[in-house]
C-alpha cells in the first residue's frame, strides 16, 4: 500500500508528491515532479522522518521526477550519508537519460546503483549495510 509521506506546494506546474510503501524490506521512496531547490528540503525531510520511524533501507524512485538540479543531488547525498551512519542501504530507480544526465555531470553516476524500475530494484531484499565504504564506483 502507497502512503502519501508529503505533499508539497509549489506554484501550478511545480507539485511534488512524495509516496512511501515496503517492498521485500526495502522502504520505497516514490517522488514525482520536480527536485530542486524548493522540494529537496521537503523530500529529505520526508525520508529523515521514515528513518526515525526505524526503516534503515530505501529505494529513492526517480522514476516520475520530470527535473532534478544540483540541490536535488545535495538531497541525495546528505541522506547516503545520514543512511550510511545508521548502517543503511540506498538505491535507486530512474531510465529517464535526463535525470541520469544530471548524476553523470554531478560526478554522481557511478557511485550508485539504478535501477530501470522499483520492482528490479527491491527484487532481492536489502543485505548488510549496503553503504559501507560509500563512496564506491560502480561499472
Amino acid at each position: 500500500m502507497r502512503t502519501p509521506t508529503q505533499r508539497t506546494p509549489g506554484h501550478d506546474d511545480h507539485v511534488d508528491h512524495v509516496e512511501h510503501r515496503t517492498a521485500n524490506g526495502w522502504t520505497v521512496v516514490s517522488v514525482t515532479g520536480e527536485v530542486d531547490v524548493c522540494s529537496a528540503p521537503g523530500i529529505r525531510e520526508a525520508v529523515l522522518r521514515l528513518m526515525d520511524e526505524g526503516r534503515r533501507h530505501f529505494v529513492l524512485d526517480l522514476c516520475e521526477v520530470t527535473f532534478l538540479d544540483s540541490m536535488g543531488l545535495g538531497m541525495i547525498v546528505a541522506i547516503t550519508k545520514r543512511l550510511r551512519s545508521h548502517s543503511g542501504s540506498l538505491t535507486l530507480t530512474c531510465a529517464d537519460p535526463r535525470i541520469l544526465k544530471v548524476f553523470r555531470i554531478g560526478g554522481l553516476r557511478t557511485v550508485y546503483t539504478f535501477h530501470p524500475s522499483p520492482t528490479e530494484a527491491t527484487h532481492h531484499a536489502p543485505q548488510g549495510n549496503g553503504l559501507e565504504g560509500w563512496p564506491h564506483v560502480h561499472a
